[in-house]
């Protein structure tokens, strides 16, 4: 697919704290618009809708994020956006916050008439799923009233029963909406589940049940690992990739604050955040929230610094570098293939199953130890976000010692001697992820292939020996190898033209010393002929710098 030019629709989310809802007005503040556990008072005075329309129009917003109030929302906003030449995006984030949620679920499902509605407009472009990987693994986020995971439980079935299960749910979402738009008149694909993810878990499943993807990016992400994921997944399903760039985070700095962890990531983070987004040539780009680019005042509205600095992305730096490609040109030096078991480091509960004994979930960790051998270390050897052990989130201060009344902070909090615990930059060199049923056409053509996880098809085995035999070097899990295969997969040595190393250990010597010569310094991702480089601007990474070379 040639792709001469690439401009990624943009989008802005609404506000959860600094003012209520345009069109819901007081209605905003009788439900919970954050996930903190308790309602948060606006803190600016509300906005008339005409005025809220045209600031989204001087940010440049080619869509707008909207989260339904279940039962109260007001559906003039669909209208107002569509009239004002954008697209509208609706979100599920406060049904799974407040309920009423689908039956056995914890999920809030955006209702059939509001999707016809939207859906005639002729401008909504999706309905976004609000982090429901996190939901299904953690179900007791939101609803506290038992165990009822996003997807549907998965109790006593075991590991790849749990995967199906979830991805036949999502199927079966998937193909009610389809003909819920179909019914109002339009394309049933015009209106696609997009799948928000916060953790680096689920991509594939939910891509392979029809879910266009969603990585979050800043958040408490390890960012090439979290990319490298989603960039994968949607390869290899041949998915739309969104990137949100979320605000929220663990760290804070002397920066305007509108509550803990919002922003936790400083103006230049951000301003490197989204240039990264944008050089992986998402199909939307958006950012969560627009409280942080913005103040509400009865005099009108006023930027903030992070509000300069999306002005100064979307008018200056996409102008000066126009893309000449897209995320599904993503090609892989390195490939990780690992089946989608749904851990990032919590090592209990994988797809919401909390009845699976500890043998069975240990081989999900093994992608851990590919992620740090790949890295340099750079990414911790037992999880893959910064929700495990190990990180203490400088947030965590700023709530205890500022009560909520104080803010929004004009200067933002020094109290943890700034220290920050998220940098953007761990480097990984032209690495792809992809589940075990990977195909040898969206593989591409890696030298590199390391296989780890639970499970492995027979089909993608076969596909990796050939790959061994014309030249790669295939490092595979001994515990995926089937009892009865032949024994020159057994042992490790030459293969045909590659190399065949099998082991039972990622980190040992022997593995590390095999891999060195494919590992770079630095995080590049290539996409055909141009290969989009990426360096530490600062000495821990917390800004980068970016250098696109044509390989």
């Amino acid at each position: 697919m040639e792709h001469n030019s690439h401009k990624p629709k943009l989008g802005i989310q609404g506000p959860v704290v600094a003012w209520q809802d345009p069109w819901a007005g007081e209605a905003s503040d009788l439900i919970m618009r954050t996930g903190t556990g308790s309602i948060c008072s606006s803190q600016d005075p509300k906005p008339e809708t005409g005025a809220f329309v045209n600031i989204l129009r001087e940010l440049d917003a080619d869509f707008y994020v909207h989260h339904v109030l279940p039962e109260v929302d007001h559906w003039d906003v669909v209208a107002d956006i569509a009239a004002a030449g954008m697209d509208i995006c609706l979100g599920n984030e406060y049904g799974n916050i407040n309920g009423p949620w689908v039956e056995g679920t914890n999920r809030y499902d955006v209702p059939d008439e509001a999707i016809i509605e939207a859906s005639g407009s002729g401008r909504c472009i999706g309905l976004l799923y609000d982090e429901p990987e996190h939901l299904q693994i953690n179900a007791g986020q939101y609803r506290k009233d038992g165990w009822f995971p996003h997807w549907g439980g998965t109790d006593g079935l075991n590991l790849e029963q749990s995967r199906s299960k979830v991805e036949q749910a999502v199927l079966t979402r998937a193909h009610h909406v389809k003909s819920v738009v179909e019914r109002a008149g339009s394309p049933g694909e015009s209106v696609p589940l997009i799948s928000e993810h916060v953790f680096p878990t689920m991509f594939h499943t939910f891509a392979r049940a029809g879910m266009d993807l969603c990585p979050k990016i800043m958040k408490e992400s390890f960012q090439s690992l979290q990319l490298s994921t989603a960039l994968g997944a949607a390869k290899q399903y041949g998915r739309a990739l969104w990137i949100c760039a979320d605000l929220w985070g663990p760290d804070t700095g002397n920066w305007f604050t509108r509550f803990p962890g919002f922003p936790g990531h400083s103006p230049q983070e951000f301003e490197s955040a989204l240039k990264m987004g944008y050089f992986m040539g998402p199909s939307h780009l958006f950012v969560e929230n627009i409280d942080v680019l913005l103040k509400h005042t009865t005099a009108g509205f006023a930027k903030t610094e992070f509000g300069e600095v999306w002005q100064q992305f979307v008018r200056k730096f996409i102008p000066e570098h126009p893309l000449t490609w897209h995320h599904s040109q993503a090609e892989p030096d390195i490939a990780i293939i690992h089946s989608d078991d749904g851990n990032y480091g919590q090592n209990v509960r994988l797809f919401g199953n909390r009845t699976l004994p500890t043998q069975d979930i240990i081989p999900s960790q093994s992608v851990f130890h590919i992620w740090h051998l790949l890295s340099r270390g750079a990414i911790p050897a037992h999880g893959s976000c910064m929700h495990i052990p190990g990180y203490d989130f400088p947030r965590h201060q700023l709530k205890r010692e500022v009560p909520l009344e104080r803010f929004p902070l004009e200067q933002g909090f020094a109290g943890s001697g700034g220290k920050r615990v998220h940098p953007l930059f761990y480097p990984l060199r032209n690495v792809l992820a992809f589940d075990d049923r990977v195909s040898a056409e969206k593989l591409g053509q890696p030298k590199l292939i390391i296989i780890g996880g639970t499970s492995l098809s027979a089909d993608t085995l076969s596909m990796v020996t050939r790959r061994a035999e014309d030249g790669a070097v295939v490092v595979i899990a001994d515990w995926l190898l089937p009892p009865d295969c032949p024994v020159q997969l057994r042992n490790s040595g030459k293969m045909g033209n590659g190399r065949w190393i099998v082991t039972n250990d990622f980190l040992a010597g022997a593995v590390k010393e095999t891999v060195e010569p494919f590992l770079g310094e630095n995080w590049t991702q290539r996409f055909g002929g141009a290969e989009v480089r990426m360096y530490p601007q600062d000495e821990e990474g917390f800004s980068l710098d970016f250098e696109i070379v044509t390989v």
